[in-house]
């Protein structure tokens, strides 16, 4: 071979090369540069937390009422402060478990009165509120809190069979959450 021959044959090479990459980069540039329009959003800061469920007795733990030597006619007062301490509505009930140790149980009396009504929440023979089952106290808001006062009575008309006898009750304030709702935001 010759120089002039090999001198073609490059020429040649670069004639078909050169077409070729040069196609090439026109299909490089056409597929990159499709004229899409985009936009995008974002939401950040999502969050979601459960609220709480949480009650404070006044006397937790200790007696609302507690007195010896009661005589017929006695009334013994006794005041308590429940307050809904968490962060959801919720639905209070009170229950009773109580012994009513008088020969005639009808002799003493209990009335449950929450402060700023007249109107009793319960009232009745000591005791009987344990047979009724819980008592509703409806829905305390976040944070309310509510008074009230247990009165019990001895009957004025207690005889000499009543002397000595006894009567004790434990009470429980439950509180459940609310009913459960939609939020559409």
């Amino acid at each position: 071979m010759t120089t002039t021959t090999t001198a073609a044959t490059k020429s040649r090479k670069r004639l078909i090369l050169l077409p070729l990459a040069g196609l090439l980069v026109a299909a490089t540039v056409a597929v990159g540069s499709g004229a899409d329009f985009v936009a995008n959003s974002v939401n950040s800061a999502n969050a979601f937390s459960s609220g709480t469920l949480a009650q404070q007795n006044s006397k937790s733990g200790k007696a609302i009422f507690n007195a010896s030597n009661l005589k017929p006619g006695d009334t013994l007062n006794g005041k308590v402060t429940i307050t809904n301490s968490g962060t959801l509505p919720a639905a209070f009930t009170l229950t009773e478990n109580a012994t009513n140790g008088f020969v005639k149980t009808e002799n003493l009396k209990l009335v449950i009165t929450r402060a700023g009504s007249g109107t009793p929440v319960w009232s009745g023979t000591f005791g009987d509120l344990t047979k009724a089952g819980a008592l509703d106290l409806g829905e305390f808001a976040a944070g309310e809190s509510r008074d009230y006062t247990f009165g019990t009575t001895l009957a004025q008309t207690a005889d000499n069979t009543e002397q000595g006898k006894n009567a004790s009750a434990v009470y429980t304030w439950d509180s459940k959450q609310a009913a459960a709702t939609a939020v559409s935001q």
